[in-house]
């Protein structure tokens, strides 16, 4: 390739949103890469590179002849290196000679959430911690209520043949579900209540009898929400708005309190109603936000109770599974979807899931057929 064309491929590449590029042609490989502000790039990777800190500008006056500062002719390696504002990744398989992630006409879920790779919280593995994620829906991130979205192959996981779009789409919301039943180190032979009927309350349930827990009971004040909570598999449920929650958990556990509560309902009431019904040594996982995000606690409770808390935000390594569980039949996911929306009535969907919340659980929107 010509030192011209190199540097105007350097150029259009740097003022786009990749951070990788590569290109082949009559045996010459072009390579850019960026890693901590410094964009590498290598002609040829077949000959050995050594990192030098050039701009483009640097590379043009060495192939007119000129030396670069700091260096002699015979320094400037094969590769040399850009600074440049190079973002975003596109990776269509793990490695170069691996299967690749997904392929056209492939039907998938989408793992929202697209991070820098580099922090300290992507490189341990927590990567849902990531400080500089882009998460779609999240301001100033636009969602994805539209026919066509461009998202980073490895984030598309592959549906098999037997889950269906309706449920590829609700992998998101189970996905937290069986985040917080992990974190809450959910296992055969638990007593477990889930405090919260709503969308995440029941995935939630619903992770938990996929890990095994014995007995999972539901708090709502919603008729309609633990009806459905019954209908997907909850052991029991509680009415908060007409019975004592604390007793009642008592009764149902004799006497001894749950080994693991899930509160998703966000509200100060659950949330210290979740700390009088554990027993000595529980653990609780908090999912839901509180309005105000603030709550006031009976902490002496829970020191006497010497409880553990855990807590949830979004998830990590979790979609496979979570696709899994449904393909095997561990969770019934369609079953939670109450109302089902066409792309055109986005708006109306909205307020009806606002105004309605006794009647609706989970309302989808339908992109075609």
């Amino acid at each position: 390739m010509e030192m011209e064309k190199m540097i105007e491929l350097i150029d259009a590449v740097s003022k786009s949103d990749l951070t990788g590029f590569k290109y082949e042609e009559e045996g010459i490989k072009l390579h850019l890469s960026k890693r901590e502000n410094t964009c590498y790039v290598t002609e040829n990777l077949s000959a050995p590179v050594n990192a030098v800190t050039t701009s483009a500008a640097e590379i043009k006056k060495a192939a007119e002849g000129d030396q670069i500062s700091g260096t002699s002719a015979e320094e400037i390696p094969v590769g040399n290196v850009v600074e440049s504002p190079l973002v975003g990744t596109f990776y269509a398989a793990p490695a170069e000679d691996a299967e690749s992630f997904v392929k056209v006409g492939d039907r998938v879920a989408l793992e929202p959430g697209k991070t820098c790779g580099h922090c300290e919280f992507c490189k341990e593995g927590k990567y849902n911690l990531c400080p500089d994620v882009e998460f779609f829906a999240t301001p100033p991130v636009d969602g994805v209520f539209q026919e066509y979205v461009a998202h980073e192959a490895g984030l598309c996981f592959k549906l098999p043949d037997n889950v269906s779009t309706l449920e590829g789409a609700l992998i998101e919301p189970l996905a937290v579900g069986f985040h917080a039943a992990i974190q809450g180190d959910a296992h055969l032979g638990q007593k477990a209540v889930v405090m919260g009927a709503g969308c995440i309350g029941l995935v939630s349930m619903m992770a938990l009898k996929a890990r095994g827990v014995t007995e999972v009971y539901v708090v709502d004040i919603m008729e309609k929400r633990l009806e459905k909570a019954l209908e997907l598999g909850a052991t029991g449920v509680i009415n908060g708005a007409k019975e004592d929650v604390a007793a009642r958990i008592k009764e149902l556990t004799a006497g001894k309190g749950a080994d693991l509560v899930i509160e998703t309902a966000g509200s100060e009431i659950t949330t210290r109603q979740a700390i009088q019904i554990t027993k000595k040594g529980a653990t609780i996982v908090l999912v839901g936000y509180s309005k105000t995000g603030e709550v006031t606690l009976p902490m002496s409770i829970a020191l006497d109770k010497e409880l553990t808390f855990k807590t949830v935000f979004r998830y990590r390594h979790i979609y496979p599974m979570a696709i899994d569980a449904v393909a095997s039949g561990k969770v019934n996911l369609k079953g939670i979807v109450t109302d089902i929306f066409d792309l055109d009535d986005v708006q109306k969907a909205m307020d009806y899931s606002i105004h309605n919340k006794a009647e609706i659980v989970k309302g989808v929107i339908k992109i075609h057929g």
